[in-house]
């Protein structure tokens, strides 16, 4: 039976590589004219959007979204989650109702034909540079200046997969200070179960997704920091915990 499983999962796994690459491809030249205009970004997050969706779909994926807080249309927030898979970005892309930028490590850039979307729509980062952290925060007060929403993934690269939830960096929660914006913690609690980035691994099925109640920044200076990082890691940990505890 796990051979049989392990058949599935070659074909699954090359079926979703595919769906990524080709649906990036067949896009491309609208995306290319999207893309090459500020004010046309709304756009593109709805054709991103889309495209996370029916990713999440044909891989016989189900997101099922509970919710402490709404969001507004129209507001400006920081987007954060746990970090696990590769199927994060579409999961979040798909739960997410405003038009948010991305911010990611520079590495993204290289990848083929996503590298280039990313590197034109999102704000990209080199963490052991000075200089480039200091460009983010410059860049994402136009994103934020647009009315657009900020996405960030605060663990900064993926764990291992024996790691429930790594330590969170500074940037996010800095930058939700400085711009005055709330954050929105968000709970993903199936993605290393039903993607990991072990090959042999992994299973369609229901992702589940906990958007829990924001985090007001407000009159909030840098001094506040640690606590809001600590309250928001906490938060992510403890569901992601208690969920194991439930499964056992």
């Amino acid at each position: 039976m796990n051979f049989l499983k392990n058949i599935f999962r070659v074909f699954w796994r090359i079926w979703f590589y595919g769906w990524v690459f080709f649906s990036i491809l067949v896009a491309l030249p609208i995306l290319i004219v999207v893309i090459s205009f500020d004010s046309l970004y709304p756009t593109f997050f709805k054709i991103a959007k889309a495209w996370g969706k029916t990713i999440l779909f044909v891989m016989g994926f189900k997101p099922v979204v509970e919710t402490e807080e709404e969001i507004i249309p129209g507001k400006s927030y920081l987007f954060i989650a746990n970090h696990a898979s590769l199927i994060d970005v579409m999961l979040m892309l798909s739960v997410m109702k405003n038009p948010a930028v991305f911010v990611g490590k520079k590495e993204l850039v290289k990848l083929p034909l996503f590298g280039y979307v990313f590197r034109k729509t999102s704000i990209w980062v080199d963490r052991s540079n000075a200089e480039s952290r200091k460009r983010v925060y410059i860049l994402a007060q136009k994103k934020l200046d647009q009315g657009l929403s900020i996405a960030i993934f605060p663990e900064g690269l993926v764990p291992h997969e024996d790691i429930v939830l790594s330590e969170f960096k500074n940037g996010a929660f800095r930058l939700a200070i400085e711009h005055q914006i709330p954050i929105v913690p968000m709970t993903f609690y199936d993605v290393k179960k039903r993607f990991s980035w072990t090959f042999f691994s992994g299973w369609p099925g229901k992702l589940r997704v906990k958007i829990h109640k924001f985090i007001q920044t407000e009159g909030l200076t840098v001094d506040d920091m640690e606590s809001i990082k600590k309250e928001a890691f906490d938060t992510i940990y403890t569901e992601l915990i208690n969920d194991i505890n439930d499964e056992k």
